[in-house]
């Protein structure tokens, strides 16, 4: 998925994005990309940063 996508579907994903140090989001660019895409060009922990937007999508989903 895109990372337009995921902040469409789940804009409360945007905490762990900013959290993890994904650059744009902190400074307001627009995200053009996959989520692995954007892990690769900024060094994010590819596997946590799954780990972490999975936990928010499971907790959404079982509401």
């Amino acid at each position: 998925m895109t990372i337009e996508d995921v902040l469409d579907i789940y804009p409360e994903t945007v905490k762990v994005f900013i959290k993890l140090k994904v650059p744009c989001l902190v400074c307001g660019e627009p995200l053009w990309g996959t989520v692995k895409e954007t892990a690769e060009k900024y060094d994010v922990n590819l596997p946590l940063l799954l780990d972490r937007l999975n936990e928010i999508v499971e907790k959404k989903v079982c509401q």
